[in-house]
C-alpha cells in the first residue's frame, strides 16, 4: 500500500475512532459515582435569585443520586471569578458549575480577554430553566402595553427612564436591543451595584428590563405593572400580558437562563448519569411550580441540546453587544 493510500485509509478510520473514544460508556463504568460530596460553583452571591434556584437544584440532586451536592458561591467581576474556578476545577465530577446567560452567552463578549473559554472549557450537561424578560413598569405610565410605549417614545424621544443594572448587564442589554428593534430612544439610567427597584416602586424611574423573579410579587400585587414578556406564548402565570412577538416585535426575544455544567474533560459517563438525574429533576411538580410562579419554566435538555442552545444563546448576545458598541476593557 502506497504512503498516499495509507494516510487515506488512516484519515478515514478517525472519525470512528473519535466517536468511540467520545461515546458514553455507561453510567456502569462509574459505578461509585458520586461517592462523596458534590460542589456546585455559582458565580453570583448568596442570597440572589439565581442562587435560590441553585440551592434548590443541589436539594434534588441529592435526593436523586444519594450524595450530598451543595451550593459553593464565587460571586464577583460580572461572574468572571466564579467562573474560572468553575473551568480550572479538576474535570472528576466533584466540581461542578451553575451557568447562566450572562456568565457564558453576554460576558464573553463584552471583554477581550478572558481567564477561561467559554466554549471550550466547559462540558454541558443539562439546562434547568429559563426567565422570561418583562417590560416592569411603574403604574403612573400611561402606556398600557408596548405598542403604545414605542408611539410615544416615537413621538417623544428620551421622554421615559429606562433602570438598567449598569453598562453591559442583563437589563442595560435588553433595553439596547428593545431600542434597536423597535427604532426608538429611552433614556437610560445605570444603577450599577444598586438595585433599581426601591425607585421603580417609588416612581422615580419609570421602565426596567428584567427576569420576573424580582418583581413578580408586585406585579401580581399591582404594585408594578408589566406592558410586555418574552416568549413563544403568553406566560401561565400573567396570561392577561401580551407577548412581545403579539405586540409587533418578533426579534426581541431576550431570556435569562440557568443550566449545570461540568469542567471540560470530564467522564462521559459521569456526565450521562447527571444528565439522567437532571431529567428527573425536571419531573419535580414543586420545583416547576416555583419557577413558573415567577415567569419561567422549568426546562431540561440532553448534553447535545444544551450545547446548541449556548452556542445560539451566545450568537444572539453576541450580535446585540456589537449592535450596542459596549466593551468593558
Amino acid at each position: 500500500m502506497t504512503i498516499l493510500k495509507r494516510l487515506a485509509a488512516s484519515a478515514a478510520a478517525l472519525p470512528l475512532v473519535a466517536a468511540f473514544a467520545l461515546a458514553p460508556t455507561g453510567a456502569g463504568a462509574q459505578p461509585d459515582y458520586p461517592s462523596k460530596p458534590v460542589r456546585i460553583i455559582a458565580p453570583f452571591p448568596a442570597g440572589s435569585g439565581p442562587d435560590a434556584n441553585a440551592r434548590e437544584l443541589a436539594a434534588e440532586l441529592t435526593k436523586i443520586l444519594g450524595q450530598s451536592f451543595y451550593v459553593e458561591n464565587r460571586p464577583g467581576a460580572s461572574n468572571i471569578i466564579g467562573t474560572e474556578v468553575a473551568a480550572k476545577a479538576a474535570n472528576d465530577g466533584y466540581s461542578l458549575y451553575i451557568g447562566t446567560t450572562s456568565s457564558l452567552s453576554v460576558v464573553p463578549h463584552l471583554y477581550s480577554k478572558l481567564p477561561f473559554n467559554a466554549e471550550r472549557d466547559f462540558a454541558p450537561i443539562s439546562l434547568l430553566g429559563v426567565l422570561n424578560t418583562g417590560l416592569i413598569a411603574t403604574p403612573s405610565v400611561p402606556a398600557k402595553d408596548a405598542r403604545e410605549l414605542v408611539a410615544q417614545l416615537k413621538a417623544k424621544p428620551d421622554s421615559v427612564t429606562v433602570a438598567t443594572q449598569g453598562i453591559g448587564s442583563y437589563s442595560h442589554l435588553s433595553a439596547v436591543w428593545f431600542n434597536s428593534v423597535a427604532g426608538v430612544k429611552s433614556n437610560l439610567v445605570p444603577y450599577n451595584s444598586n438595585s433599581p427597584y426601591a425607585d421603580l416602586l417609588a416612581g422615580q424611574i419609570q421602565l426596567m428590563f428584567d427576569g420576573l423573579p424580582a418583581a413578580a410579587t408586585n406585579v401580581q400585587a399591582g404594585k408594578l405593572k408589566l406592558l410586555a414578556i418574552t416568549g413563544r406564548e403568553r406566560h401561565p402565570s400573567f396570561p392577561n400580558v401580551p407577548t412581545f412577538a403579539e405586540q409587533g416585535l418578533p426579534d426581541y426575544m431576550p431570556i435569562a437562563w440557568q443550566g449545570l455544567l461540568a469542567p471540560a474533560g470530564t467522564a462521559p459517563a459521569i456526565l450521562e448519569k447527571l444528565s439522567a438525574a437532571m431529567g428527573k429533576v425536571c419531573q419535580s411538580p414543586e420545583l416547576a411550580k416555583k419557577w413558573r410562579d415567577y415567569g419561567g419554566e422549568l426546562r431540561c435538555n440532553t448534553p447535545t441540546e444544551f450545547t446548541a442552545f449556548i452556542q445560539a444563546d451566545r450568537a444572539m448576545w453576541g450580535k446585540v453587544v456589537r449592535a450596542a458598541g459596549v466593551k468593558l476593557d
